[in-house]
């Protein structure tokens, strides 16, 4: 599971509920230092969306570093995960609703396109959002995240969660899943806080919600092709040992899309709590030869 490596919000990073036409979201964003030559209009800005147990903390630690090289940033938990509310969305708990409350919260994130991110399950939203809403974005970043949804075991796994998850509750539900993945060799963290926070997190979510995101990991076709025909400026980019998609299957999906594959040394499934400098670093590079504006069409991200 995606583990902070500290819950101590850096100088300059701050809590924001996003509220838009549906719904309010929990965010945490960070602004760049002002310049006297740019409007707060004109600040390109980025917007992060967290995976399946996650939340806008997995991304703590680029928050700042994102924002030193001048770019706004906003991370934000999605409908049900922990701090934002979990009301069931007009469309029911299916991967579009969670693609309109993306393309809801960048509405009300800056007034112009966007870098958009998504982290795992966060990726096939963002993905979605892309697709529903091409123009409202400067760039796609996908990570640690496949072109489809997951199969064999691990999708059989999602497929008890969900199923047995409203039954017996996220208690018991978290205990079962902690206990798996200690079993598979996750390191729970040393930082009791840190530790006390990861089940905190979980208990936190709602029910339904966390069902339907353990569902639709296993259901979420693969939509490559549409995505590389909008031309937007896409990014994969994944730990070097990523055990949930592997590397080898991201790289295939960005060659299938015409887009930079990057691994990030030293991290697995969660680059941007595993190695967050040279996450930040990465992110920086493709979106600073990209600018803010629209798409740019001419292929500007190969």
């Amino acid at each position: 599971m995606s583990t902070p490596p500290t819950l101590t919000l850096p100088p300059g990073v701050v809590t924001r509920s996003v509220v838009t036409d549906r719904g309010a979201f929990a965010g945490l964003q960070a602004e760049p230092e002002p310049t006297a030559t740019a409007s707060a209009d004109a600040v390109p800005t980025a917007v992060l969306i967290p995976g399946f147990t996650g939340s806008k903390e997995d991304f703590i630690a680029v928050l700042a570093p994102l924002a030193r090289a001048g770019f706004r940033v906003l991370a934000y938990d999605q409908r049900g995960q922990f701090e934002s509310p979990g009301d069931p969305p007009p469309e029911g708990w299916v991967l579009e609703a969670f693609a309109m409350d993306a393309l809801a919260v960048c509405a009300q994130a800056a007034p112009g396109p966007v870098h958009l991110l998504g982290h795992s399950f966060g990726g096939l939203v963002a993905k979605s959002a892309a697709l529903a809403g091409p123009e409202a974005f400067a760039s796609l970043t996908l990570l640690g995240s496949g072109p489809a949804g997951l199969v064999g075991r691990p999708a059989e796994l999602l497929r008890q969660m969900a199923e047995t998850m409203p039954r017996i509750g996220l208690s018991a539900t978290w205990a079962v899943k902690h206990s798996l993945d200690v079993e598979n060799g996750w390191q729970p963290p040393d930082d009791p806080g840190v530790a006390a926070f990861l089940e905190r997190r979980f208990l936190a979510n709602d029910t339904d919600g966390l069902a339907a995101i353990a569902r639709l990991l296993t259901e979420a076709p693969d939509r490559t092709d549409l995505l590389r025909d909008t031309g937007l400026p896409v990014l994969v980019a994944c730990g070097e040992h990523d055990d949930v998609w592997s590397p080898k299957l991201q790289s295939e999906m960005a060659s299938q899309l015409g887009a930079p594959c990057v691994f990030v040394p030293g991290a697995a499934h969660s680059p941007a709590a595993e190695n967050a400098e040279e996450t930040a670093r990465v992110l920086v590079q493709f979106w600073s030869r990209l600018g803010r504006g629209p798409l740019d069409r001419g292929g500007a991200h190969r």
